[in-house]
């Protein structure tokens, strides 16, 4: 229900608190989904194996990635900045550098900031799904990270729920064609489901801010 408090974000015993484009609300806290799939096991697997390494780091590496995380400026769900901790820094560059298929970093890199994709051409259809985007190719080193949505309803303007589908080979040139990856992830695109996706280019384990998108399946 709408409420008329301070801006809250986060659950206290059974409440949940959030916003929307209509304001503040409240409403009854939901247990969250614990499907164990393959996919969410290799992201808590990561997840362990990036605390392990942390932990074997020298004290003058971790100071590094101390000083990177004061340079990673983030924006909570009520849109106050914050900047991370050293290991939130280690997680969020080796999850991208693992993602992209490149090896895990012990030493901090520079921080570097990947100019976003500046626009997207989406085909979908049962048998096609592919994204035309510029600027192409991509730079040296550089790789096009798809994150896509269950299908939706075709009334739907919002998601949440997006995950990583489709990396592209460095210097990735358009269009990507990510049918077969979706298909394995969500099943056969439905005719008049909407998808909706977050396009991202990394760079030397950074993202770019995100372009959203979605197609319904024509």
């Amino acid at each position: 229900m709408k409420s008329l408090i301070e801006p809250r974000s986060g659950s206290y015993q059974g409440l949940t608190a959030s916003h929307n484009r209509y304001g503040q609300y409240v409403r009854t806290r939901a247990v969250p989904v614990n499907p164990n799939s393959t996919q969410q096991g290799t992201v808590r697997g990561r997840l362990s194996v990036n605390a392990a390494a942390w932990r074997a780091l020298t004290d003058a590496q971790r100071a590094g990635w101390e000083d990177l995380a004061l340079q990673m400026v983030r924006t909570d769900a009520l849109g106050q900045s914050y900047t991370l901790n050293g290991f939130g820094a280690y997680v969020s560059v080796n999850n991208n550098q693992l993602a992209a298929g490149n090896a895990a970093l012990s030493d901090a890199p520079a921080l570097v900031s990947p100019s976003t994709v500046t626009t997207a051409t989406i085909t979908l259809t049962a048998a096609a799904f592919s994204v035309a985007y510029t600027p192409t190719p991509l730079g040296a080193g550089a790789r096009l990270f798809v994150y896509a949505s269950p299908q939706r309803s075709a009334g739907r303007t919002f998601e949440r729920d997006l995950r990583l589908v489709h990396v592209s080979a460095a210097a990735g040139a358009s269009p990507a064609n990510i049918l077969a990856a979706y298909t394995a992830r969500f099943g056969v695109p439905v005719v008049a489901n909407r998808v909706f996706l977050s396009l991202h280019v990394y760079t030397g384990g950074f993202r770019s801010g995100p372009l959203l998108v979605s197609q319904v399946v024509a």
